[in-house]
């Protein structure tokens, strides 16, 4: 065994609202893969069949995530596990809408969630502190039932950046300067003291 557990982080593919870059929380439609999303879904499954030693796949609970992940899992012959704490954060009224149609509508409320963790979004949506406590608490729960193992974590935008943020022990600002694509693949990994090194960040080679 080793000692290094390493998570890899696994973007959903692509739904219809993807591509238009509208708001897709854990409060809205609940969309599947578009036909685009589950080439990519495909193509990861190809590509981390190659890279092997994946030992565990868990994920959100959301449509997009469970059937990215189910691609992945087929291909790996191992089962998929859900965790509803590995969800997208509820956006509220924003649910749906581009950034430009929540800065005209909502203005106010936008400038305070992009500068404060603790703001929400309009209409009761989900603080990113929330977001934050979900994604740690689910980190540290793989971290102690796969230690030395390497684990697929099927997530969305705001977990996934929350978990490399925290593995920098960056500040919560930093979220906002993070890309990460559709389908992409983000590596952390843990030593046995805790000690988080982010190997990758928002890798798509596989994609193209």
């Amino acid at each position: 065994m080793s000692d290094v557990t390493t998570l890899v982080l696994l973007r959903h593919g692509e739904t219809l609202l993807t591509p238009e870059r509208r708001l897709s929380g854990s409060g809205g439609s609940n969309p599947g893969l578009s036909p685009a999303g589950r080439r990519q879904a495909e193509a990861t499954a190809q590509a981390l069949a190659r890279r092997g030693g994946i030992e565990a796949v868990v994920t959100s609970p959301m449509r997009r995530c469970q059937e990215t992940a189910g691609s992945v899992a087929a291909r790996l012959g191992l089962g998929v596990q859900v965790d509803r704490d590995l969800r997208e954060a509820d956006f509220g009224l924003w649910e749906g809408l581009t950034f430009a149609e929540v800065r005209e509508r909502h203005p106010d409320d936008l400038s305070a969630w992009l500068a404060s963790p603790e703001a929400a979004p309009s209409g009761a949506g989900e603080t990113m502190q929330q977001v934050t406590r979900r994604a740690a608490a689910v980190r540290d729960g793989l971290l102690a039932r796969y230690a030395g193992a390497t684990v697929l974590v099927v997530s969305h935008v705001g977990p996934i950046r929350t978990l490399i943020r925290l593995a920098l022990q960056a500040p919560p600002r930093t979220l906002f300067r993070m890309e990460v694509a559709a389908a992409s693949l983000s590596t952390v990994t843990y030593d046995v003291d805790g000690t988080a090194t982010v190997r990758a960040l928002n890798d798509t080679h596989h994609l193209s």
